[in-house]
């Protein structure tokens, strides 16, 4: 799955999570999107790796390897991250670096928020706060991101309809959102992100990602409009995908953040799979640059 790396499952809180590991020096945890799995940093990782860092790289619940709970409240980001939190801390990182795509950087945005003290630094890729999307929701954003409220319709009405041809409507969601095509994507991670959403389970799973979103998760984050992120923090985003046309990234991001970078990418939304060089060059200047002021 990722050269290089060990791959174990581990129980951190009610059932499995899938991670990958491999490196002796700081940690970094790296979190995948929708509608993918780790698989996505096959390309980053390993450079990550061979630059001195120990790299986590797990599967959200409901996606990959990970369990799928049925409950939809199991699915808000709050809880996907007290998940990963105690994964860190049962693998013996207390405070590590923090790095998310799509619904990973939903979920990693919450955790720094709950638990400033375990996350040293945060890169966010390509969103902007879920509460800001949903509460101030553009003609742009919607037609684009329809599938946040096709997903989170009720059980089984979108699983029925996916399940019917997944390859057909994940693939359209990887093709959207800016600028990209299949050949855009690594055959082998192409391959893994196929095998996973061709189960059931996962399908359910990704829809109860997306119905939590909507209810738990706006919640959440209406609790904490004023919270900001205190650790040092970097927000990418696709040059050419929707978050760059519907939103002053720099703006947006520095109104939650004490301390926050923002630089563009070259690609769409999915830019960690079409352009994984440039943004594995982000991070390590990054983390690089924190690395050497702490």
């Amino acid at each position: 799955m990722i050269d290089g790396f060990t791959h174990g499952v581990a129980r951190p809180v009610g059932g499995d999570v899938a991670y990958s590991i491999a490196g002796t020096g700081p940690p970094v945890l790296l979190l995948h999107g929708f509608p993918q799995t780790r698989a996505m940093w096959a390309r980053i990782a390993p450079a990550l790796l061979a630059a001195g860092r120990t790299v986590v790289c797990a599967d959200l619940r409901g996606y990959g390897a990970s369990w799928k709970p049925s409950a939809v409240v199991d699915y808000s980001f709050r809880r996907m991250g007290e998940e990963m939190l105690t994964l860190m801390r049962d693998l013996g990182f207390e405070r590590f670096d923090l790095v998310g795509h799509d619904r990973g950087a939903r979920c990693a945005h919450r955790m720094a928020l709950d638990a400033p003290g375990r996350v040293r630094t945060l890169t966010v890729m390509d969103i902007v706060p879920t509460h800001l999307l949903l509460s101030d929701l553009t003609q742009e954003v919607a037609t684009a991101y329809y599938h946040w409220f096709f997903l989170a319709q009720p059980e089984p009405f979108p699983e029925t309809l996916i399940a019917a041809d997944p390859d057909y409507f994940y693939e359209s969601c990887l093709l959207g959102w800016g600028a990209a095509e299949l050949s855009d994507f690594d055959p082998r991670q192409l391959s893994a992100y196929r095998a996973a959403w061709r189960d059931r389970d996962t399908i359910r799973g990704m829809c109860n990602d997306y119905r939590a979103a909507l209810v738990h998760d706006m919640a959440d984050d209406a609790d904490d409009l004023k919270a900001k992120v205190h650790c040092p923090a970097l927000a990418l985003y696709g040059a050419e995908g929707v978050m760059a046309r519907a939103y002053d990234m720099g703006t947006t991001w520095a109104e939650r953040c004490t301390d926050v970078r923002t630089q563009a990418i070259p690609g769409g939304h999915f830019f960690p799979d079409s352009a994984p060089e440039e943004t594995t060059a982000a991070l390590l200047e990054f983390l690089g640059g924190q690395s050497s002021a702490a």
